[in-house]
């Protein structure tokens, strides 16, 4: 439901609209599954979850019927209202309980450290501010939560990394729902206060050519409890 402006009447405008791109990821990302190989990783991404989680970023909801049964509760935030939609159809067929909300990143609506563990998934590429949705992400978690990333990045030689920041000039983000190529997502998570834990390199597909959104990360951090700080 859409939100309205507090004593207006009138429907608050969504934090981000791309109803074009919208209806393409719908399609490609449902593709993706099988094709390249995303189901896996999404297996891979949200193993061994419990308690409350909040995902950030939900898109059109294919996470959610990956989450273990031992996850109390996601909450979702999306704030494409198409993929929200979509979102929210998932999360009726999902096996845990999801309640897919409306939010940026960058100011997430919810209290502060109340949740075990964040999913960030094909989500940095897009913020607005990566410096301003982790620091949203430290304060929703509690200390010692963890956080579970996939995201697609920098990556390849010296050519590949100036094709990616020349199409991060140009064409890309409009046509992309606002996603870049070059971000670094390690580094943003390391310089974000995270202490970092395992992570894999891949490359998405994984047998194929490699193209500019190709190079992908796939790992565990979490937010220092107060005798790490």
């Amino acid at each position: 439901m859409p939100l309205r402006s507090a004593g207006s009447g009138r429907v608050a405008p969504d934090p981000v609209s791309h109803p074009l791109f919208a209806r393409y990821y719908a399609r490609v990302s449902v593709a993706a599954e099988t094709r390249l190989g995303m189901a896996g990783v999404r297996d891979r991404l949200l193993t061994g979850l419990s308690g409350r989680v909040i995902e950030i970023g939900a898109g059109n909801g294919l996470n959610f019927a990956h989450y273990p049964g031992a996850v109390a509760e996601v909450v979702a935030i999306e704030p494409e209202r198409r993929l929200r939609s979509a979102a929210v159809e998932a999360a009726l067929r999902a096996e845990v309980p999801v309640d897919v909300v409306p939010g940026a990143a960058e100011a997430l609506p919810v209290k502060s450290e109340a949740f075990d563990a964040a999913v960030v998934s094909l989500v940095l590429c897009s913020v607005r501010d990566v410096t301003r949705a982790l620091g949203e992400v430290r304060r929703v978690l509690r200390p010692g939560g963890v956080v579970r990333f996939f995201e697609h990045g920098r990556g390849g030689g010296p050519v590949m990394r100036l094709a990616q920041r020349t199409l991060d000039r140009t064409l890309w983000p409009p046509l992309n729902g606002g996603c870049h190529l070059a971000r670094d997502p390690v580094a943003a998570l390391r310089d974000a206060g995270f202490e970092l834990g395992p992570y894999r390199r891949i490359v998405m597909p994984e047998k194929g050519p490699r193209l500019p959104p190709s190079f992908c990360v796939l790992g565990t951090a979490w937010r220092p409890g107060p005798d790490e700080r």
